[in-house]
C-alpha cells in the first residue's frame, strides 16, 4: 500500500493546543479533512491545512495517487524544541517561560 507523507517542523504552537485539530481529521477522507480545518477557528488548523495540502501534492506528484480516493491514515503532532525565555517577577526574581513548538506529520493512503 502506497503512502504519501508530509512533515512540518518547528511550528510555533504548543502540541497540547494542536492535537485536538489533528484528532478531528484523523481517519477522514481528504475532502472532509480539508473542510474540517478550513472552518475550524483554532490557530493550529492553519498549520495542519498547510501540511495536509503538502501531503496531497506529494501523493499526486511523487506517487501518482488519485486525489479523490485519498484518506488521512495518520495525523500526529509531536513536541519540537522549546524556547526558554526569562520573565521578570517581583523582588528581582525571574521566572522561566517555555515557548513550545510542534512537529506536524500527516500520512495519506489511497482507499481501495
Amino acid at each position: 500500500m502506497k503512502e504519501a507523507k508530509a512533515i512540518t517542523k518547528n511550528v510555533r504552537i504548543s502540541p497540547k493546543k494542536a492535537r485536538p485539530v489533528a484528532d478531528a481529521v484523523r481517519g477522514k477522507s481528504v475532502d472532509e479533512a480539508l473542510k474540517t480545518v478550513k472552518f475550524s477557528k483554532k490557530k493550529a488548523a492553519r498549520f495542519l491545512k498547510d501540511t495536509l495540502e503538502s501531503a496531497i501534492a506529494n501523493a499526486q506528484h511523487n506517487h501518482d495517487m488519485a486525489v479523490d480516493r485519498l484518506k488521512v491514515k495518520e495525523a500526529a503532532v509531536d513536541e519540537g524544541q522549546t524556547m526558554k525565555r526569562m520573565k521578570p517577577r517581583a523582588q528581582g526574581r525571574a521566572d522561566l517561560m517555555q515557548r513550545r513548538q510542534s512537529h506536524i506529520t500527516v500520512i495519506l493512503v489511497e482507499e481501495e
